[in-house]
Order: structure tokens, then C-alpha cells, then sequence
């Protein structure tokens, strides 16, 4: 993550802007000014999170590349991280895992999601991690920070060499359609629809399952996002949780 020095403090780009916003906040306490304040501390304090959960799931990779049992591969992004929720643990992988554990399968998990990933950071440097590796279920869920950030044609050519690339024991992850939460969520919302459409297509015509994230996790948001107002919270998660699970294939889920 790019730093910037301040002092003898290192800082990120969210913590330098975090400072300013509270000074400007504290010049002139108008209500205008303190919900941009407040709005500003969720971005910060997600910001830490994307270090202290990126430290977590490096050391969980260790223990299960030499633990026992079967192999569930993550691809991903902040969401897969779990990046809102109040624990790594509480996001839809952590939830998920707990589910699969319950059936009596000593499962474990190796998350190879990156915060702020996109399609084309899965195909250069997640998916050759998978190489030597023989996993029971591979999930990917990508897409949503290239929304603003990668050309159309680009990121649906992306998707297509993602899901084509894709081992047979993987289940395919929808994007969120933003709605109605700002503005230019609910302009993108159709554009976000298509893109859904593809991912379906695509991975239907390779055989693999798709797990509806776009179903399950809609509108209205309220208690259901982190302090930041874009990841989800514990809750949010749990409806990205529900989502995969019920795509799994059946025999994931035999004890």
C-alpha cells in the first residue's frame, strides 16, 4: 500500500485525507460538516482494516497450506477480505467457513483476495497462485472496482478469461447492483445488471454454478454497511454468506 511520510509518521492516502476533513470539520461544526466528518472516520477506520485483515488471512494461508483437510481457494477482492465487518472472521468467507466446519469436515480456507483488487489483478497474480494447488472449491467474486475504474470492453474481455480460467471446482460470485444509495449508484445500476448477465452466461456455459449476490444482497442497505457506507457489515455479509452457500454444489455440503 503507497505511504506517505508525514514527519516521523507514515501514513496512507485515506489517514492524510482523514486529517484534513476532521480540521475542516472542527473549523466550523455545522451538520453538513460533522456527516462528512463522520463519513470520512468509517473510511478511515475500514482503511486500517485493509492492513490488520491482510495480516490476518497471510497468517491463516500458512497454517492451512500445512494443515490437513479439504481446500476452499478465495479470489477476490476487499469484500472476500471482509473489509466492514468486525472481525476477518465475520465476512462471507469467515461466515461461510464456519458453516462448512459444522458439517464435520475439518475445512480450511487459503484467501488469496486482495483489497482493492480488480479482473485484471485476479488473472496476473491470483490465479497462478492456484498452480501445484488441488483444491476441493475455488470461489471468485470480482468485478465491482472496475466498475469505474476499467473501460467496458475491457473488463467484460477480463471476466470472460477469469471464468475461463477458472478450475471446474469453482463457483462464480455476482456483483452488488448499487441502488438508489448514491447517485451514481443507481446510474451504473443497469450497467452493473449487464455485467451480472455476462458473468451468468459465461460460467453457465462452462458448467460452473453462480452464486446470486445480486439476489440476496439488495436494497434497502440500511444496517446492513460498514461505517464507510459502501462494504457491508456483519449482516451485509451474511446475505453474501447465504449467497454462496446456496450455490455450493451439493457434495461440498455432505459431511
Amino acid at each position: 500500500m503507497f505511504l506517505l511520510q508525514r514527519g516521523r509518521e507514515r501514513t496512507t492516502p485515506i489517514g492524510a485525507l482523514h486529517r484534513g476533513i476532521m480540521r475542516w470539520g472542527q473549523a466550523e461544526r455545522t451538520s453538513s460538516r460533522l456527516a462528512i466528518q463522520r463519513w470520512v472516520d468509517g473510511v478511515a477506520y475500514v482503511d486500517v482494516q485493509a492492513r490488520t485483515y491482510a495480516e490476518y488471512w497471510n497468517r491463516q494461508n500458512s497454517a492451512a497450506l500445512s494443515a490437513d483437510g479439504p481446500l476452499w481457494v478465495v479470489l477476490g477482492d476487499s469484500t472476500a477480505q471482509g473489509l466492514g465487518a468486525s472481525s476477518p472472521l465475520h465476512g462471507y468467507v469467515g461466515q461461510v467457513l464456519n458453516a462448512l466446519r459444522r458439517k464435520g469436515t475439518p475445512w480450511r480456507v487459503l484467501n488469496l483476495s486482495r483489497s482493492g483488487a480488480q479482473t485484471r489483478h485476479v488473472l496476473d497474480d491470483q490465479l497462478p497462485l492456484l498452480d501445484g494447488l488441488a483444491p476441493a472449491l475455488v470461489t471468485c467474486g470480482i468485478g465491482s472496482n472496475d466498475i469505474l475504474a476499467t473501460p467496458p470492453k475491457r473488463l467484460r474481455d477480463h471476466l470472460r478469461q477469469v471464468i475461463d480460467r477458472l478450475p471446474s471446482s469453482s463457483v462464480v460470485m455476482d456483483l452488488t447492483v448499487p441502488d438508489r444509495l448514491w447517485r451514481v449508484g443507481g446510474a451504473v445500476s443497469p450497467y452493473v445488471a449487464g455485467i451480472n448477465q455476462l458473468i451468468s452466461n459465461s460460467a453457465t456455459s462452462r458448467g460452473l454454478p453462480v452464486a446470486e449476490v445480486s439476489r440476496y444482497a439488495r436494497p434497502p442497505w440500511r444496517g446492513m454497511l460498514a461505517p464507510d457506507a459502501f462494504h457491508p457489515n456483519n449482516l451485509g455479509y451474511r446475505r453474501h454468506a447465504d449467497a454462496l452457500l446456496a450455490a455450493l454444489p451439493a457434495g461440498v455440503l455432505k459431511p
